[in-house]
């Protein structure tokens, strides 16, 4: 790589319109080139879950045919391995599939918040958690960087919804957005450091995120150290000049010129700086050296060949990809009932097939993240591998319609009659959930809820009915009770037919784990009287009570938990062991426990620590998750999860000060299976630490927001210092019991940090 010198020389030696030229692409996929000084254009893709590099002429909306690639499963599905070194794996392979294919950068990976179970895109994100999301995002990045691609971490930020996305404005607290929104995309830059960053479409708090210097120069930047190149969504530009100033580098796709005839006119009357150009072309350059060192650069120029393979291509093992794929699928799927230990199936077991997705699988998520994969496996064919014969199968339902189709539930029905146990291959359908639009409620498909009705109410006593799903985000389950068991399998990429059947017939023992509540009903979820809003604003009114830190704190049961997951076997936990039973302000908190394996069977336990402050001055919520470990533990076997938390895992964001604060006391470090399943239990006394402090400027800025103390205690009872009046919100009031203060947006400072506090009590 040329050094940092030989890289402003070139800057240096550039004419204005050279450098505003590297600004935005060639075309849809790649950047430019200026070969009169040896800069070369670097090529991007898609590829979250797998690599979508478009042959022929590229567009962004995948019409056109791409290379087939690996179909890995995507992230709805990989966060519920809560396994860094599967994610590690996965990107390893994503980035040996990318070089091998000349591409320099790989858009993904997402790790939006799922405010909501509605969002389309939700199959695409982690989790509703930020540690999780974060710590998991972080292993992806290091593998795929690790084989010399980069990265482009998205979508930011506050992108957690498709409705309205283009022109939407998310007024969120500045307390939240740095405790729920920001922190994934945090620890996602501060360890893997990823090449790219890209921006979302929507509007923060007012100003579009392409446009905010608060949120890509203060925070990505100077908070986070972040060195890379930001870089539009497709589409995401609204204010070129703007853009600049606030630190955003390249625009997405090229954009006919327009845009830079704009800075240059701008440049020529004095409006932008060209300072903040050189600034710009100069990380540009740092990217495509980057990747001119590390080998995925294939041609020299825009006339060159630039999407065609060196001619010493690298090459990796499809078939040990596959394998992986079909590994990630195992490890990650969901055992969410077993009653009478029905699972595993045994081999002899006289078992029918029923259902659609099992002969036509849904492995992946609608919209630009479609993969065209090497090989794609079946669940049916499968099973009747593992049976060792052709097992009877029915249709059940058409994956096209919504009404019941009474031909196949009666075909369904026969085909069902003489086994002992119907499985049930159920799920959403790619017009049910995709990029570009949400959902508009938590159930099945009519027709396919009345066929599980139908075979429940025609089953003898003997027989048992499991369930298997396909989807990219939670479904109302009113029907759970007439099931014996159910597997969450969300969407296993092209190896997940086979992760079904072998975990099905106890070839694969399940391990995974939610990385999302499950609503009992959508009203329950706090977003719903928000969401999405419309289509000029959407308020996060539920402040941090997102996902779990929402159920836990008011005591809402969901149906299924935050961080919930059966096995085959069982696991007993030893006794919690803290490093000390009280931490001063530099120093941090090792936890540990053993695990048992107390069954027959190998198998793998995810052990989850939240953290609690009992008697904080400012409202927060019951539990917050701040490590987790996976042990894989044969039958017998002990194993020790170990934890490391820093003072961060104990602290909350003053927005008056601008800062993270730990207040003195003591705080429960909690051990458990799930959110709802605790475990173990400690208490260590932190000190606090000198505390952030507001400068006189910002206080008289903020004085619009806040009441008199008195004043303020009255509309806020139990609330901290600085709290504001309430507006009433009726509707959050009944789902919360008691109303949520929330102040116009204003910026820079966006809302405040005291939204309320809810109820706390044992749940």
């Amino acid at each position: 790589m040329r050094s940092g010198s030989e890289l402003e020389g070139m800057v240096a030696a550039m004419s204005r319109e050279e450098k505003v030229s590297l600004l935005s692409g060639s075309d849809f996929w790649r950047t430019r080139a200026l070969p009169r000084l040896g800069v070369r254009r670097i090529m991007v893709a898609d590829g979250p879950h797998g690599l979508r590099k478009q042959s022929g002429d590229a567009d962004h909306l995948g019409i056109t045919a791409s290379v087939p690639a690996t179909c890995f499963p995507p992230a709805v599905t990989t966060a519920s391995s809560w396994d860094r070194s599967l994610l590690r794996s996965i990107g390893q392979a994503l980035g040996a599939e990318a070089r091998s294919e000349s591409v320099s950068v790989l858009l993904g990976p997402g790790v939006n918040i799922k405010r909501s179970p509605l969002c389309g895109r939700n199959f695409e994100y982690f989790s509703e958690d930020p540690f999780l999301a974060g710590e998991l995002a972080a292993a992806f990045i290091e593998g795929v960087q690790g084989e010399g691609v980069g990265a482009s971490l998205k979508h930011f930020a506050a992108n957690n919804q498709e409705a309205h996305r283009l022109v939407v404005d998310a007024i969120v607290d500045e307390r939240s957005l740095r405790e729920i929104y920001l922190p994934a995309f945090e620890k996602a830059v501060t360890r893997a450091k990823p090449w790219t960053v890209m921006c979302s479409y929507n509007k923060l708090n007012g100003v579009h995120a392409s446009d905010d210097p608060w949120l890509l120069r203060k925070v990505l930047r100077e908070d986070w150290g972040f060195e890379g190149v930001v870089v539009t969504d497709w589409g995401a530009m609204y204010d070129r000049i703007a853009s600049v100033k606030a630190g955003l580098e390249l625009e997405m796709p090229g954009n006919g010129g327009q845009n830079d005839a704009a800075v240059l006119a701008a440049l020529a009357d004095g409006r932008l700086d060209e300072a903040l150009v050189d600034e710009a072309v100069l990380r540009l350059l740092e990217l495509v050296d980057r990747a001119a060192a590390a080998g995925t650069v294939a041609g020299e120029g825009p006339d060159a060949a630039s999407a065609a393979a060196p001619a010493a291509k690298p090459r990796f093992d499809l078939e040990a990809h596959h394998a992986l794929a079909r590994e990630a699928a195992e490890r990650s799927m969901v055992l969410l009932k077993n009653e009478g230990a029905v699972l595993p199936l045994a081999r002899s077991a006289r078992v029918a097939v029923i259902g659609d997705f099992a002969k036509t699988p849904r492995y992946q998520g609608s919209g630009s993240s479609q993969i065209v994969p090497t090989r794609l496996d079946a669940a049916y064919e499968e099973l009747c591998a593992l049976a060792g014969r052709e097992l009877p199968y029915a249709r059940g339902f058409d994956l096209r319609a919504e009404a019941p189709d009474a031909a196949l539930e009666a075909a369904a029905r026969a085909a069902a009659a003489e086994a002992e146990t119907i499985l049930v291959f159920l799920g959403l359908p790619p017009v049910k959930e995709s990029e570009g639009f949400d959902r508009e409620d938590l159930s099945l498909p009519r027709n396919q809820v009345s066929l599980l009705e139908a075979l429940a109410a025609a089953r003898r006593l003997a027989q048992r009915l499991v369930v298997v799903l396909s989807n990219g985000a939670p479904v109302e389950m009113p029907w759970l009770d007439k099931v014996d068991a159910l597997l969450e399998g969300y969407l296993g990429g092209q190896g997940g037919g086979a992760a079904i059947a072998r975990l099905l017939y106890g070839e694969a023992n399940p391990s995974g784990k939610l990385a999302e509540t499950f609503p009992l009903r959508l009203e329950d979820n706090p977003s719903h009287p928000y969401f999405p809003g419309s289509v000029a604003q959407v308020q996060y009114r539920e402040g941090l009570y997102v996902g779990y830190r929402f159920y836990d704190s008011a005591g809402a049961e969901p149906l299924f938990p935050f961080g919930f997951g059966l096995s085959y076997t069982g696991f007993s936990y030893g006794k919690l062991e803290l490093s000390a039973a009280e931490i001063g302000e530099d120093e941090g908190l090792v936890a540990s426990c053993e695990v048992t394996n107390v069954g027959r069977l190998r198998g793998a336990e995810i052990v989850q620590l939240y953290v609690r402050d009992p008697e904080s001055t400012v409202h927060r919520p019951w539990q917050e998750l701040k490590g987790f470990e996976k042990l894989e533990l044969e039958p017998g076997e002990t194993g020790r999860a170990v934890f490391r938390l820093d003072r961060r895992r104990f602290a909350f964001w003053d927005a008056d000060a601008c800062g993270w604060r730990v207040e003195g006391g003591d705080f429960l470090v909690r051990i458990g299976a799930s959110s709802r399943d605790i475990r173990l239990e400690g208490r260590v006394c932190v000190k606090s630490g000198s505390a952030p402090r507001l400068d006189p400027a910002r206080r008289a800025a903020l004085a619009p927001y806040y009441l008199e103390p008195a004043a303020a205690g009255a509309a806020n009872p139990g609330g901290g210092a600085g709290a504001l009046a309430s507006v009433g919100d009726e509707a959050f009031a009944a789902l919360l019991g008691r109303p949520i203060p929330i102040p116009a947006p204003r910026r820079p400072f966006g809302l405040d940090s005291t939204m309320g506090e809810i109820g706390q009590s044992p749940v």
